[in-house]
């Protein structure tokens, strides 16, 4: 390669890091929508005069709305394109945050958390789908993953906010100001190109190799992936036939789901969405509490560095195995000190830094890499599907996890519960080890055709 063409190639590849930064921005969005309603249940109870059950509703009705959006975003990726379904993902981001803002009953404040759920399911559907689909894959992994630092990211800025007005106890400010960093995400979505792969889908085919060069920036690399994706469409995109009548593809799916069950049940977003609670049980003050949740975001965003940095390195089963090991230690260690009982400053210090150390065990495996894999096990014939079906198990999983989480703690016990969370990642050490497949450095299209031939899923990435 002349080093004309190695500039071209550098270039090429840089505007793919950047096309994927601002696409993985969708996850900042994702990440202050399940952040801020943390430091914000507490003030809503004082105003409204609310029992623990509507405040439940008024947490969960965003995943309600997610779920009902991740629903109906296969389709809408399939029609509109990725880019355009990103778009109308930001704009309803905005009109929920605002609405959220200016809620004048709690009956409203549900309704507009489900609008911006049904941002979120769209968002949490279409940004993997598109950054799996444009990312070259040395960095696949790597910029998937990516996705998952801007939640954290976005989880951890939303835990700042909530802080700062905590001293005011301005509930309507801290919800509705997330309003400007989701109009600068519309804004900036507009530079974003079309997925080249929807594109060749759709018979543009100019258009689609246009895009690859400018991202890859070698023609024998984009002439290859054309190759490869012409090959696949050769077959016609019909998720629900295919799910019906190819067992493989079923297999696909049901992993997905699993996954997607698997990352809620680890019990990170009863953390993230009541996190203040669980610190006013270890006997801390307001302030405290929300200083401490903001630790938990700080420790959420640095944590993903790990899997940022050793996700194409290691691979995902490594660092899944790591992962559940530190989540169950974590939590475990936590239940068992709630149970001996919190009386030392001490004892809840140690209680802190147990839970952030569960923080660290998400944030570096089962965060970022669930959504990696479920984005690259899925044939490219079924994927919207795929995806979607995934996405949606995810919203549904997580629904269930935060509306139930305070009657759990109050039927089952809050060591109990802890420690229920932590026996669940002990048996998701089994489920990796039987399950999982290692994709590390393998295309899409290799993953695809060991899938459909009925190779073993824990193999399909070998």
């Amino acid at each position: 390669m002349n080093e004309t063409a190695a500039t071209i190639v550098a270039h090429s590849r840089a505007k793919a890091v950047f096309v994927c930064t601002l696409a993985a921005l969708a996850g900042l969005m994702f990440g202050l929508d399940v952040g801020v309603i943390s430091g914000a249940t507490q003030f809503i109870q004082k105003e409204f005069a609310v029992s623990d059950y509507i405040i439940g509703w008024i947490v969960s009705g965003m995943m309600l709305g997610a779920a009902i959006g991740a629903a109906g975003s296969g389709w809408m990726a399939a029609a509109l394109g990725r880019k355009r379904s990103l778009m109308l993902g930001a704009v309803l981001f905005v009109a929920g945050s605002l609405l959220c803002g200016f809620a004048w009953s709690p009956e409203t404040l549900v309704m507009a958390r489900i609008v911006l759920g049904l941002a979120i399911g769209i968002a949490s559907f279409t940004a993997p789908l598109y950054l799996a689909e444009v990312a070259p894959e040395y960095i696949r992994g790597a910029m998937v993953s990516l996705y998952q630092l801007m939640i954290t990211i976005g989880i951890f800025v939303a835990f700042l906010s909530d802080t700062a007005f905590s001293y005011s106890g301005n509930w309507r400010w801290m919800l509705g100001v997330i309003a400007i960093p989701g109009i600068l995400f519309l804004v900036g979505l507009f530079a974003l190109p079309e997925s080249p792969r929807w594109l060749l889908m759709r018979g543009r085919r100019d258009t689609a190799l246009d895009v690859l060069l400018q991202l890859r920036g070698d023609p024998e690399i984009v002439r290859r992936e054309a190759a490869d994706i012409d090959e696949q469409l050769r077959r016609p995109q019909h998720g629900w036939h295919m799910f019906l009548e190819n067992s493989n593809f079923r297999r696909s799916v049901g992993l997905g789901v699993l996954l997607q069950i698997v990352q809620q049940l680890t019990g990170i977003n009863v953390v993230m969405y009541y996190a203040p609670r669980i610190f006013q049980g270890m006997g801390y003050d307001v302030a405290a509490q929300m200083w401490f949740t903001a630790a938990v975001g700080l420790t959420n965003v640095l944590a993903t560095f790990i899997a940022i940095a050793f996700v194409d390195r290691w691979g995902r089963k490594p660092i899944l195995y790591a992962g559940f090991a530190v989540m169950a230690l974590g939590l475990g260690v936590v239940g068992t000190i709630m149970h001996l009982g919190i009386s030392t400053p001490d004892q809840q210090l140690l209680a802190v830094v147990m839970l952030l150390v569960f923080i660290v065990g998400f944030a570096m495996s089962a965060g970022p890499l669930v959504w990696a894999l479920c984005s690259e096990i899925q044939p490219l014939n079924g994927r919207e599907f795929g995806i979607a079906a995934s996405t949606l198990t995810n919203w549904v999983a997580n629904f269930v996890v935060g509306l139930t989480f305070l009657p759990l703690l109050a039927g089952f016990g809050r060591a109990e519960t802890f420690w229920l969370y932590a026996a669940l990642n002990v048996l998701f050490l089994l489920f990796t080890y039987a399950l999982v497949p290692e994709t590390k450095g393998v295309t899409l299209e290799q993953i695809e055709r060991k899938l459909m031939s009925g190779v073993r899923l824990r193999d399909i990435g070998r």
